[in-house]
């Protein structure tokens, strides 16, 4: 099986709010966002990866950002939200290939579909995320980045 299941717990998050446009320039919703977020630094304690998740928000059609913030983080005016976390389904591909995740999210929702023990739990602010997991300086030296993402799922109940 190429997927894992793995638990987020719940957090409070800064969010970018629904971005309709999916805009990602300097000047965007998404663009404000990530360069808000990027200036973050979390202590020591704090540091786990990851803390940040891009989703669909099917109800508001648009691109949702969020982070997970730190008692002693500034949301500067962005969302507070909480996330409730939950288990998640993973994969990986290579950013960009957007055929690979096409492919291994379908054979994702079949694994869940025949599953004895998981079916999807898709629902308000609880949606497929995804996290980019290679380190921005691997990034910068290589010129490539995978993405992992998180199906959320959950036990079936008799």
């Amino acid at each position: 099986m190429p997927f894992r299941i793995i638990s987020i717990p719940p957090f409070k998050a800064v969010s970018s709010g629904v971005d309709k446009n999916a805009d990602f320039s300097e000047n965007g919703v998404l663009g404000k966002f990530n360069a808000y977020f990027s200036k973050l630094k979390p202590g020591p304690r704090d540091g786990f990866m990851p803390r940040d998740f891009l989703y669909y928000d099917a109800e508001k059609e648009g691109l949702v950002w969020m982070y997970a913030l730190t008692d002693e983080m500034d949301a500067e005016g962005f969302e507070v939200m909480d996330f409730e976390g939950g288990s998640y389904l993973t994969y990986h591909y290579k950013d960009g290939d957007h055929e690979a995740n096409d492919r291994l999210y379908h054979e994702a929702l079949a694994w869940i579909e025949q599953s004895e023990n998981f079916v999807l739990d898709q629902r308000t602010n609880h949606y497929a995320m995804g996290h980019i997991i290679t380190p921005p300086e691997v990034i910068k030296a290589t010129g490539t980045a995978q993405m992992e993402a998180f199906i959320p799922v959950r036990l079936k109940t008799n």
